[in-house]
This record gives structure tokens, sequence and C-alpha cells, in this order.
């Protein structure tokens, strides 16, 4: 496992956001379309049919600072990238 630091930088997180989107999301398309994926910057995975239920979840779990994308659509990823505070 790795740990980063999210940047701070509009560009640069964007860019770890389609890194993690890549590794991690990717390879679920084929069996989890549709569904909420929340990525640690662990690289650790909560994926679940609710986006509410996936976001607590990894905040629990994961503490602050995760990404959450709905699997085949990176828009609600990049959404939540910028709305989280």
């Amino acid at each position: 496992m790795f740990t980063m630091k999210a940047p701070q930088d509009p560009k640069k997180l964007e860019q770890l956001s389609d890194f993690l989107y890549k590794k991690y999301g990717k390879p679920l398309e084929k069996e989890h379309w549709g569904k909420f994926l929340a990525v640690s910057q662990r690289g650790k995975i909560i994926l679940g049919e609710n986006l509410y239920e996936v976001i607590k979840k990894a905040s629990d779990t994961f503490g602050p600072e995760n990404f959450v994308y709905k699997v085949g659509e990176i828009s609600v990823g990049k959404w939540l990238k910028i709305w989280r505070s």
C-alpha cells in the first residue's frame, strides 16, 4: 500500500483523482457499473449502491480526504472532489 497527500492545487488534485479512478475504478466497470466507489489515499475501497452510505462509511473507516466516484461515470468523483472541503 501507499499513501499520498492530496495536493491543494486543483490541477494536481484532478490528476490524482483520475489516477485513482483508473487504478481502482476502471477494473470494476464490467461487474459494478453504476455503483458508488470510495477510494482512500492508501488504496482501500468501499463499494455500494447508495452514495450517502458509501461516503459515510468511507469517512468513518478511512477518515477525511477520500475520493468518491460512480463506477463508469467519473463525473460524480470530480464533483465530490471539488465539493469537499
